[in-house]
């Protein structure tokens, strides 16, 4: 079995009636939470408006959560690259890779909300041209190029970045696929990683596949050899100890979430028209909301539905109470990933040896503790008959 890593994406979804100040603060604790029951990693998104989805500055977010943070890696998930001056971009993120000791990692995209792009001045039209003009850029400078080039938004004259990457030859990177083939080929292009967005209903488990086979593709065209490990899933999942308290759980938080990508958001998660959110999700396979069996299970599926993938990616989105979700979370570190990353085979094996041969072994036991009885016994035995 391939061993599959665990992972979060943040954007984060925060509702209305929340003190953002609190808000962000339960951010730093759940990845502090994360880091503390060996999930590998985090990616922090960056979003301008809308009201629910609050972190500007993922890189702002990273340095703060890495000086809390020990083992968990980091990543932008995702910055908008036409949002930005790639130069000032790439110098940032290797600035944020020294600080993280390498812990750090670059998502990129071109920018999901609308909204945000007009305030800036942005057609949605020119973000995904803009997102390749961008990375272009940025491979080259993280390869110590000097870069001069004229764009209708940056203008570069001799850039160079002043500091090598602190991670040879790079840090980890990846590129935001969905709906649109424009992630995929990116990705691809630059020999990078993919981070797969847009459900996992069997229709866009099938499209996921599709652009991981595009991915390939396009990778092995531009002499690059694409790695499975490399592409990530994001999904939405909500656990409990039993499904009962699960759906419970998620009464709290399941209708504003919904509502938001019904809203405002780019595309609904669950359509309009539907009554029982909760029932729509599970039947139509866009998330887990049961026990860590059922997420085995749901796993299993997405597994087998996309050819497999390296890191299993949560939506984090505050469906439930704090306390549930930090219990979500800790029912999948204890339960869900050992599934997937074969670390309880050994344990059992080992406890299945010492129970198959306890009869042979208690005896043999017995025996060497019994000898230790009659040897003192004879050695007494032996100063009495002496005296």
């Amino acid at each position: 079995m391939t061993y599959l890593r665990s992972g979060i994406f943040l954007a984060p979804f925060h509702g209305l009636r929340e003190n953002p100040v609190l808000a962000l603060e339960r951010d730093f604790e759940l990845v502090q939470h994360l880091d503390a029951l060996n999930y590998s990693e985090a990616w922090i998104g960056e979003h301008h408006s809308g009201g629910f989805e609050i972190i500007a500055s993922p890189e702002v977010f990273i340095a703060a959560a890495a000086e809390r943070t020990r083992h968990i890696r980091l990543g932008t998930g995702v910055v908008s690259l036409p949002y930005h001056n790639p130069f000032m971009l790439a110098d940032r993120l290797v600035q944020l890779d020294y600080q993280t000791r390498g812990r750090a990692m670059m998502g990129v995209g071109p920018g999901s909300l609308v909204h945000d792009a007009k305030k800036i001045g942005i057609d949605p039209a020119d973000q995904r041209r803009r997102m390749n003009e961008s990375l272009d850029v940025i491979m080259e400078l993280f390869q110590g190029r000097t870069v001069t080039r004229k764009s209708d938004w940056f203008d570069l004259v001799d850039a160079r970045l002043q500091l090598p990457p602190y991670t040879r030859p790079r840090m980890e990177m990846a590129v935001a696929a969905s709906r649109s083939p424009a992630g995929a080929l990116a990705a691809g292009r630059h020999g990078i990683g993919m981070l797969s967005i847009g459900g996992t209903s069997d229709d866009a488990l099938e499209h996921h596949a599709k652009n991981w086979r595009l991915y390939e593709e396009t990778a092995i065209a531009n002499g690059h050899t694409p790695d499975r490990r490399d592409w990530r899933l994001v999904t939405l999942m909500h656990i409990a100890e039993t499904r009962e308290q699960a759906r419970e759980n998620v009464k709290h938080g399941l209708d504003a979430f919904c509502d938001y990508f019904r809203d405002v958001a780019t595309f609904p998660i669950v359509p309009g028209d539907i009554a029982d959110r909760y029932r729509y999700m599970i039947d139509s396979g866009s998330a887990c909301i049961g026990t860590p069996d059922d997420a085995i299970a749901f796993i299993e599926r997405l597994l087998k539905g996309s050819g497999g993938f390296g890191v299993i990616m949560e939506l984090a989105q505050n469906w439930a109470d704090w306390p549930a979700t930090k219990r979500h979370y800790e029912l999948m570190a204890r339960y869900v990933h050992p599934h997937f990353q074969a670390s309880r085979e050994w344990r059992s094996d080992s406890y299945a040896y010492a129970r198959d041969h306890h009869a042979e072994f208690t005896a043999q036991s017995g025996a060497a503790v019994q000898a230790e009885i009659d040897r003192l016994a004879q050695q007494k035995a032996g100063r009495k008959a002496a005296e």
